[in-house]
């Protein structure tokens, strides 16, 4: 399938729930890279590359997050792959 990246932000419930960790947690598992940060607004921003299969399969998962959030809104860029990230980690700016 080849090589994707995806930028989305989360909008809802996605602040103070452990939204980040677990994003981090389920990218990890499907081999992706990339970050994943707040956002002032109270949404959640993430970018993720990786094989076409395992991004669909974080944006999947992204469109409801973990137990503890609630996801009203995920709005999906899909961009060139750049190879840029050596891992998936939180970062906070």
């Amino acid at each position: 399938m080849g090589q994707k990246r995806i930028h989305l932000v989360v909008r809802g419930r996605v602040q103070d729930v452990f939204f980040r960790a677990s994003t981090l947690r389920e990218a990890k598992r499907l081999g992706l890279t990339g970050w994943v940060r707040n956002r002032p607004d109270g949404g959640v921003e993430l970018v993720a590359e990786g094989e076409e299969d395992q991004v669909k399969d974080l944006l999947s998962w992204a469109q409801h997050g973990p137990a503890t959030a609630r996801v009203d809104k995920v709005d999906t860029r899909w961009r060139s792959y750049t190879g840029e990230f050596s891992d998936f980690k939180i970062v906070n700016e």
